[in-house]
């Protein structure tokens, strides 16, 4: 099976939402990063991939199989890491393993062990005593330790210390290091994709913009910058997210546009926040 993750027109709807057509695709043995603003619809794609949500139209696969049809079994192979912890507050870390293994067939007692030693958590700590990356790491031990191959990350780094978040993507770069599992990863730090991802799909007003390698991401786009009389009305319908002050504008366009651009014009590569910002701003023109 090449994908670990298959997500085709995906349709969900609310009052004031509606996920709209969203398709992306998962390979084994790679990271995604999930990204777009607050209100996008990373959480509700991520809920009906976990069946959280029931899709209206559409087909989301897991190594193949349906994840409604064979939700039991398509379980077995995932895991699910929120950014907060779902753990009873006076449970100690020690009792967690009890309280939790019973509901994987393929639980292993000696890995778990092995995670709790590796990320240093004090056994006889209770779960609300834990630091944030503490509750971090005793949930990615519980996640890995049942034989997953698909790991789905919610905001994991969210309210992270630097030292915490590097050695949460130092487990990550581990767990995929072996080429069988696979990490699908939303989150609001974009530098932390930048670091570890090896796709990124772009999310916006429920709509996919992008979704590919990240450097094709990148690649696929360009900051401008130049003076207002430069700004002429068919450059203006080509940038995206334009932004104007009384002496310039800066925005953003494809790059598959710049030959046309006048000269004067500035442009630079952008970092994943700067076309999160700009496709905030402006309509975006989604793939």
């Amino acid at each position: 099976m090449d994908n670990a993750l298959e997500v085709q027109g995906l349709c969900k709807t609310y009052d004031n939402f509606a996920l709209s057509n969203v398709s992306f695709s998962l390979p084994v043995g790679q990271i995604m990063g999930f990204v777009g603003q607050n209100g996008a619809g990373k959480t509700t794609t991520i809920r009906c991939i976990l069946n959280m949500a029931v899709r209206e139209r559409g087909l989301i696969t897991i190594f193949g199989r349906d994840n409604i049809k064979d939700e039991l079994a398509v379980k077995q192979e995932l895991a699910a890491v929120f950014d907060e912890i779902f753990f009873v507050d006076t449970w100690r870390v020690r009792e967690v393993e009890k309280a939790v293994k019973g509901f994987y067939s393929q639980w292993d007692a000696s890995l778990y062990d092995m995670f709790i030693r590796e990320f240093e958590l004090p056994l006889d700590r209770q779960v609300k005593a834990l630091s944030r990356g503490m509750k971090m790491k005793l949930m990615l031990a519980v996640a890995m330790s049942h034989g997953a191959k698909l790991l789905i990350l919610d905001e994991p780094t969210s309210g992270l210390d630097p030292v915490a978040r590097e050695e949460l993507l130092e487990i990550l770069r581990d767990y995929v290091a072996g080429g069988d599992k696979s990490v699908f990863f939303s989150t609001h730090i974009t530098s932390d994709l930048e670091r570890i991802a090896d796709l990124v799909t772009l999310i916006d007003h429920g709509q996919i913009f992008h979704t590919g390698p990240k450097d094709a991401l990148l690649e696929h786009f360009l900051v401008v910058k130049g003076g207002r009389s430069d700004l002429t009305e068919d450059l203006k319908r080509k940038v995206i997210g334009v932004s104007t002050t009384a002496t310039g504008f800066n925005g953003m366009i494809r790059a598959s546009d710049s030959a046309a651009l006048p000269p004067g014009i500035e442009t630079e590569a952008p970092a994943i926040d700067e076309i999160l910002v700009h496709i905030s701003k402006g309509e975006a023109h989604h793939e």
